[in-house]
């Protein structure tokens, strides 16, 4: 087969030609299992649309988009910001968007990169597989955003904002984190107007619901027995509080619950992605460097093209020095491919480092296989853990440095050895922990026949503390959708010790 493109033109055929020859690659060589594929071409202007919406095809109106988009647009109109050569949604047909201004050769990359490696990470990993239903996804977000539009003209659009707001604000508590059932996206739209069509006998606030209430205003025993059939019902401690307050509010009209409700869905499927970002774009990043590393062995791409390639690649994975104005952290597509490489080359050619570190794959001598099994099941912090290398610790110069406020200087507290390597790894796993993507807040207790007073507890991990006006704001934010006051209490996860105490008023 001779070239798939010559130059950097491009047509839809092209692009055909390109995605045909990626999946004769990724499939029938390298076994990945994907969705099947839906390629859209959109200019810059659709492409920062899709950023202010997070990445999504359909997505109700909300102030805060164009907020972002507008803020997207100025700084990449200015040249401060660039825009990615793609999007890609976890869905089926997995959607990919492509910049009509790319060349030939980035279209390339692209289309190994999501449609293949995304993919393949979308529909393998367990994560996604728990916690998203990529059939259904597109469905739930066309009902989602009608429904909105239809509250906005029944009840205004200050109304159905004053909601979304304070979802938005609490989405990141709005999470399940351990699966209790199957999610089915594709059966929430139907149970929607099941609730619609009987929501005065599916759903009575929590006070006029509780056998006895009348009674145990006067009654201490009968009040304490109501008490407890109350708190049995409320199941506390819940992790949820966007579904506490969905199921429980004693203000929330039903409209209103629907839209804490789609919120706290949409937070939930993204809640993956939160958790792989470097798995995932390790993944991707890797994958396309293998398939077009691949079509150019195969003379289905020129030098000048593997060169292009190799050009915008090392973009990709440049990870700046601690010393570099651009450093803010760890590049997750550097750090995933990296750690991707190194498993590839332990299986196929170890030293003895290698084998006393990954004793169980270390010259399998089958490394796709081995990296499948990866990314189907490891998250971030498991992966880091895991298969973080000491040859791979080396080449980004990982060492732990300890910054204490009473000491001019930052302090090496580990260095480059067998103790080191595994304290370093173990920290930086911890970096990944769910815990500190967002801080840990349950529903604890709710006052139930005095003042309602809702309270929260925030568990720190490793004294971590929250901002007390943004402790405060947030707050305001939960008492908009519980209708009355609400507590906030931080307490060490391992003494239990109450560190600060917060309230929405």
């Amino acid at each position: 087969m001779g070239l798939l493109f010559s130059g950097s033109d491009w047509d839809f055929h092209t692009l055909d030609t390109i995605h045909r020859a990626c999946e004769e690659i990724a499939v029938g060589e390298f076994g990945l299992q994907i969705y099947p594929n839906q390629i859209e071409v959109i200019t810059s202007e659709q492409m920062l649309d899709a950023y202010s919406s997070n990445g999504l095809p359909l997505m109700y109106r909300h102030w805060s988009f164009g907020k972002h988009f507008a803020r997207d647009e100025v700084l990449y109109r200015r040249g401060f910001q660039g825009l990615a050569y793609e999007i890609v949604i976890n869905s089926s047909p997995c959607i990919a968007y492509v910049m009509e201004e790319n060349t030939a050769t980035l279209q390339a990359l692209v289309i190994a990169h999501a449609c293949f490696g995304h993919n393949h990470f979308f529909r393998n990993n367990y994560l996604f597989r728990q916690w998203t239903d990529a059939e259904a996804i597109l469905g739930y977000l066309q009902y989602a955003k009608s429904y909105v539009a239809e509250c906005e003209e029944r009840h205004g659009t200050a109304a159905v904002e004053r909601i979304l707001d304070a979802a938005h604000a609490l989405r990141h508590q709005g999470i399940h984190r351990y699966p209790k059932r199957r999610w089915r996206l594709g059966e929430e739209a139907e149970r929607a107007l099941a609730r619609r069509a009987h929501a005065e006998t599916t759903y009575d606030p929590l006070m006029r619901t509780v056998p006895g209430y009348a009674a145990a205003r006067t009654e201490p025993q009968a009040r304490r027995q109501v008490e407890e059939i109350a708190r049995a019902r409320l199941r506390l401690p819940e992790e949820n509080v966007l579904y506490f307050c969905e199921k429980h509010s004693p203000r929330l009209a039903d409209w209103e619950r629907e839209l804490v409700r789609i919120v706290r869905l949409l937070a939930q499927y993204f809640y993956p992605q939160i958790q792989t970002k470097v798995a995932n774009e390790g993944c991707a990043t890797f994958c396309h460097y293998e398939i077009l590393t691949r079509m150019h062995e195969k003379g289905q791409i020129s030098n000048g093209a593997l060169l292009e390639f190799l050009h915008s690649h090392s973009s990709v994975i440049m990870q700046p020095q601690l010393g570099d104005q651009r450093f803010s952290g760890w590049n997750p597509y550097a750090l995933g491919f990296a750690i991707m490489k190194d498993i590839q080359r332990v299986c196929l050619d170890p030293d003895k480092e290698d084998r006393d570190w990954f004793p169980a794959f270390a010259g399998n001598g089958d490394p796709w296989a081995t990296l499948r099994d990866v990314w189907a099941n490891y998250r971030d912090e498991g992966l880091i853990r895991q298969f973080l290398g000491p040859k791979v610790m080396r080449a980004f110069r990982m060492v732990h440095l300890a910054d204490r406020s009473a000491e001019t200087t930052y302090r090496v507290n580990e260095i480059h050895d067998e103790e080191g390597y595994r304290r370093i790894a173990s920290l930086m796993a911890e970096q990944y922990d769910p815990a500190h993507i967002a801080p840990m807040i349950d529903v604890a207790d709710v006052d139930l026949f005095g003042n309602r007073a809702l309270k929260l507890v925030h568990e720190s991990v490793r004294g971590t503390r929250l901002d007390a006006e943004l402790a405060r704001k947030t707050l305001l934010c939960a008492e908009t959708l519980w209708g009355y006051r609400v507590h906030l209490q931080e307490r060490d996860s391992e003494s239990g010790r109450v560190l600060a105490e917060h309230a929405s008023s």
